[in-house]
């Protein structure tokens, strides 16, 4: 399994001026990470096909090559075929950043279904949309994914579900450890369901709380509350988590994506020695040596 990061990782970073893209390759690359993904969430400027390109060439210069890049899409629209030409254009951005994978939503973050009959007329819209991206990616030799992220398209078994009713070779899932937890979805049961169709494998840990702990915390749908931690910090056991991928047979890119309430900075140098002490004791346990 190889170690790098979601530029999610740093938008504080970004936002208050420490560092911009080109610096989040540096430090990225200086801190020893396997690779790189851009998160259209969190960028200073939204990126063109010229500035991808320049991207790339700096990462390709400091030897850390950029795998995925993650964008917001929602087809629930009135246009949702606009919608699937913008996101062609977004697939442009990532030929250029020379992504193999490249992950876009379906709905928008916070949005629910309010019965079952408008889930299955959403999913109507969406899933041809996905199959469209997906045909249009191929030609790119790029493998299309949607995240087990937001409300909507988040439990392990919708996701499965999509992965089924869109049925591309190259369209899987960027799968989240620990989002499942905000529709209240067993990480452990998900991660095993989903893993053998995992494109990329993002990491991130969470502080759990079954009572309501004050501002700054998200609500699940079951009335849970969840703040993001430094990888390692919080309530998820991630050594099941990575053991349980491993079983099911992934052993690609793991991603960090830190989004807690620390400096960006010291999390994710935290995060990455954590992530490394892991896949070192899981590769171990494996192999049967003592790590």
């Amino acid at each position: 399994m190889k170690i790098g990061f979601s530029s999610y990782s740093f938008a504080g970073a970004m936002t208050d001026g420490r560092l911009d893209l080109a610096g989040v390759v540096d430090w990225a690359a200086q801190h020893g990470a396997s690779h790189l993904e851009i998160a259209e969430a969190g960028l200073p400027e939204p990126l063109t096909v010229e500035s991808a390109r320049a991207l790339r060439a700096a990462a390709e210069a400091a030897g850390l090559p950029i795998i995925n890049y993650v964008v917001a899409a929602d087809f629930r629209g009135t246009e949702p075929a606009a919608e699937v030409d913008r996101i062609r254009g977004q697939l442009d951005i990532a030929q250029a950043l020379g992504a193999q994978f490249f992950r876009h939503d379906v709905v928008e973050w916070a949005w629910r279904e309010a019965s079952q009959a408008e889930l299955e007329s959403v999913l109507a819209t969406i899933v041809p949309a996905c199959q469209q991206i997906a045909d249009y990616a191929a030609g790119l030799g790029i493998t299309t994914s949607v995240e087990n992220h937001g409300f909507f398209m988040n439990h392990s078994e919708r996701i499965a579900r999509l992965l089924h009713l869109v049925d591309r070779d190259n369209f899987k899932t960027t799968l989240d450890v620990g989002n499942f937890l905000c529709v209240d979805d067993s990480p452990y049961a998900a991660v095993a369901k989903l893993a053998p169709n995992a494109s990329v494998v993002h990491l991130k840990d969470f502080f759990i709380r079954e009572n309501f702990p004050g501002e700054g915390w998200l609500e699940t749908v079951a009335g849970n509350f969840l703040q993001g931690s430094v990888l390692g910090f919080g309530d998820l056991d991630l050594a099941r988590i990575l053991w349980t991928a491993k079983e099911a047979g992934f052993d690609g890119f793991l991603s960090i994506e830190y989004e807690g309430a620390q400096d960006c900075l010291v999390a994710c140098e935290l995060a990455l020695a954590n992530a490394r002490r892991l896949v070192a004791e899981l590769e171990a346990d494996v192999a049967g040596v003592p790590a």
